[in-house]
């Protein structure tokens, strides 16, 4: 390429190959999809870490040999390869269509999470029917849950926390012959609703989907399964997501509310906390834009992600859960702590604290790998 292109004509080229490259991507697509159909003829598992890992190593090699960031290289393979399992996920539910003549309604619907599940529900070939007050999606019939017939095998219930327990109780009265299901991040309070299921002899169980409404790639995410009792109706559930790549665990419901104290209750409370004291400090945040260090700025990252957050649904979240106070304390505890090593000058027990830290989330990590 001459040096002596004008700056349009520079521009007209790098648009050439914008082209070229996403016509690469879409290429590559086509091929993930010839790659899930011939692992699903053959039972091979959708993710396989260690062709990951060549195709990175590769990549990085290859990008250095010309002069390209083996960082940017990596960056730009991992973005595929999420892409690529995306699309081989994508491809492995429907194909196993677990929904296949059956049908279901998610109540509360047109909410983001009962919008994913409505989606992900019809990609497995339910017949998906939607209540909520605000309408319906677009493709999904309405139905009102109260008076139209519940004759169907799945219902999900994707409503706030506050409805959610009354709710399942107005259930139980007409017991429906499907599986029921809650989507709720505690589960304590709903625990009344959840028992008159039982009682009156549903199927029933709870799920929490560790993650948001614009997730893609279930792979790395978890969904929890609440054991009620009924062994049938937790397979059920977990089987919806046998195609996926996500973990599934399993645990009761006193045990989930209080790991979630920690979990959500604990991260959520230390970044609002974070973003409060910035907003008090009296410091101006463009004054603040303009320093910048790596851990700072990640914090504001995931603040910011907080802060954008629904705050009746955060608020639903720490204040609703019966586990919730002892994950405040131990963070109330844990910055007086810090407070009082500093001010007194005291380095022993401040590194004491770096290395319990240390210590516990090296634990953590060796519990991940393994």
């Amino acid at each position: 390429m001459g040096h002596d292109m004008t700056l349009d004509e520079l521009r007209t080229a790098l648009t050439d190959l914008d082209d070229r490259l996403l016509d690469l991507v879409a290429r590559r697509q086509a091929l993930s999809e010839q790659v899930a159909s011939v692992k699903r003829a053959t039972g091979r598992a959708t993710r396989d870490f260690g062709r990951e890992r060549e195709v990175i190593l590769r990549g990085r090699t290859t990008a250095e040999g010309l002069g390209v960031s083996p960082d940017l290289a990596e960056s730009l393979l991992r973005q595929l390869i999420q892409s690529s399992l995306a699309t081989q996920e994508h491809a492995r539910v429907a194909a196993h269509a677990h929904g296949s003549g059956k049908r279901a309604l998610v109540i509360g619907g047109c909410g983001k999470m009962g919008g994913w599940f409505s989606e992900f529900l019809a990609s497995q070939g339910f017949s998906v029917s939607i209540s909520d007050p605000s309408g319906c999606l677009p493709g999904f019939d309405r139905v009102d849950w109260e008076g139209d017939p519940l004759d169907f095998d799945l219902i999900v219930l994707a409503t706030p926390l506050r409805a959610t327990g009354s709710l399942l109780a107005a259930l139980a009265d007409r017991k429906p012959r499907g599986l029921i299901f809650d989507l709720g991040s505690l589960k304590t309070p709903l625990r009344r609703g959840l028992d008159a299921l039982v009682q009156a002899g549903c199927r029933v169980t709870s799920l929490h989907p560790m993650f948001g409404p614009d997730t893609e790639l279930l792979s790395g995410r978890h969904v929890i399964f609440i054991d009620l009792g009924n062994s049938a109706a937790l397979q059920e559930a977990q089987d919806l997501f046998a195609p996926t790549m996500a973990e599934r665990v399993v645990m009761g419901l006193d045990e989930h509310d209080r790991l979630i104290a920690y979990v959500l209750g604990l991260s959520h409370a230390l970044n609002i906390a974070f973003f409060t004291a910035l907003a008090e400090s009296g410091e101006a945040a463009p004054r603040l834009a303009r320093l910048s260090s790596i851990t700072f700025d990640s914090q504001l990252d995931v603040a910011g992600r907080v802060a954008a957050e629904s705050p009746d649904l955060y608020f639903e979240i720490q204040s609703l859960n019966d586990y919730g106070g002892e994950s405040l304390r131990a963070l109330s505890e844990a910055v007086e702590r810090v407070r009082r090593a500093v001010t007194s000058k005291n380095a022993e027990e401040f590194t004491a604290l770096m290395n319990r830290g240390r210590a516990y989330l090296d634990v953590r990590a060796a519990a991940l790998v393994g």
